[in-house]
């Protein structure tokens, strides 16, 4: 379970209370308030960087814990405190790999920290948001049932660890700090530093744009690039999910997305590149009542660049009938001369719901379904299903994350129309393909 130091002798009985009820697995990692940790999660953390994968930092937190405990008296207030951190860890156990699990630790005594392992790609972003949503609505549903006299205003926040910080020990607790501060949204706190930082890059549009090729595997030419953002060279914000997280609950979402596309378009005719070009949009962003406009602007600006060269990537897993205004916007796109693609199929359920709903042109490939193919009989018949479905959609198909040869033989053997992924080439600085 890792190494604990005691902050005070005596408390060995309340560790093993809060372990025995708060989290019964023992695979789940649980640090009480009382205790320093000294390896453990750094030690954890260390070996998910170095896999390329991205530690992320997530605060749940009450708002009104004062009104809570004035309402209802110190000694129910302690059983409801108790109850809640319980309810996290069933939730969370229930409903998030284990093996994602860095640590489950109560910081402040106000709330739960989950630190998770997540995916480096960029809809890790979107993961974390659906996780967050779906643990917070469970624990909503199990504190009515058991005290349905309390009204409790919740908020969440979360942060990436910094990966090449000095210390790894410290850029945890500096995400921890961003995170919550990105919960309680407080005033003379890291948040106004990281809402100025966000300011400043819209502003100034401080974004390099990268292009990944998509290469056609029967020819092996390339006929399209990905675009692929990052923040300010050398900052914090320089790593997308970092960017794209504080954009987010900065609601600078949108302006960010937009920058990306205008600077897409203005390489793209500086290039005078006649490949296609794929541009990643949240539904939310898609489904703004400015987009089209914004979209017909743009359009007006760089005459040279035609809708027919961009593709529209949907890069969100959730489900699209909740965003209002995204199915009228898709079919305005498709009728200016663009081409819709939908990101992450075979990833779940919403995927394939998106497919048939909004019908795309091109149907990405999640890299879940191709990583290690070659070895699974399973995942090339799940291959074999989704050509299936693109072919009765009237779909194109691009294989997303290819990092081996055998990969790639596969997708031959089955005659997959596109694919990307280190094996055929990194991304590039856009102006430079």
């Amino acid at each position: 379970m890792g190494t604990l130091t005691y902050k005070h002798s005596g408390k060995k009985h309340k560790l093993l209370k809060w372990l025995k009820i708060l989290l019964p697995h023992s695979s789940i990692r649980f640090y009480p308030p009382q205790f320093i940790l000294r390896d453990a999660l750094v030690s954890s953390t260390k070996r998910t960087i170095k896999q390329g994968n991205e530690a992320a930092v997530i605060v749940f937190n009450i708002k009104n814990l004062r009104q809570i405990s004035e309402q209802i008296g110190v000694k129910q207030f302690d059983r409801f405190m108790y109850s809640l951190k319980r309810m996290y860890a069933d939730v969370i156990k229930e409903n998030v790999s284990l093996e994602d699990i860095l640590a489950l630790h109560d910081y402040n005594s106000d709330g739960i920290t989950l630190i998770l392992r997540m995916d480096s790609e960029m809809h890790s972003l979107l993961d974390i948001d659906g996780t967050t949503s779906l643990i917070l609505q469970k624990v909503k549903d199990r504190l009515q049932d058991e005290f349905p006299q309390i009204k409790a205003d919740f908020e969440t926040g979360y942060m990436f660890v910094e990966k090449h910080a000095a210390s790894l020990k410290k850029a945890i607790d500096k995400a921890h700090k961003q995170a919550a501060a990105m919960a309680e949204r407080k005033i003379h706190s890291e948040f106004n530093e990281m809402l100025f930082q966000m300011t400043k890059i819209i502003e100034w549009k401080q974004i390099h744009l990268l292009a990944q090729p998509i290469i056609d595997v029967a020819s092996k030419q390339i006929r399209a690039y990905e675009i692929l953002t990052r923040g300010p060279r050398g900052s914090m914000l320089e790593n997308p999910l970092t960017l794209f997280s504080v954009a987010k609950q900065t609601s600078m979402l949108y302006d960010l997305e937009m920058i990306v596309l205008e600077k897409s378009f203005e390489q793209v005719s500086k290039n005078g590149s006649s490949h296609d070009i794929f541009i990643n949009f949240t539904p939310v962003t898609l489904g703004n009542i400015r987009f089209i406009k914004d979209m017909e602007r743009i359009l007006d600006k760089y005459k040279n660049v035609k809708a027919g060269q961009i593709v529209i990537e949907i890069t969100e897993r959730d489900d699209i009938d909740e965003v209002e205004g995204l199915i009228q916007n898709i079919r305005a796109l498709k009728f200016m001369g663009f081409r819709i693609a939908v990101d992450d199929t075979g990833a779940g359920y919403a995927s394939l719901h998106t497919i048939s709903e909004i019908m795309p042109h091109i149907i990405k490939i999640d890299r879940t379904v191709i990583q290690n193919i070659h070895h699974s009989t399973v995942k090339e018949s799940m291959l074999k299903g989704l050509l299936l479905i693109a072919k009765e959609a009237g779909s194109v198909v691009v294989a997303e994350g290819i990092e081996t040869e055998e990969e790639a033989i596969v997708l031959s053997r089955n005659k997959v129309d596109m694919a990307q992924g280190y094996f055929y080439a990194r991304p590039a600085r856009l102006e430079h393909a």
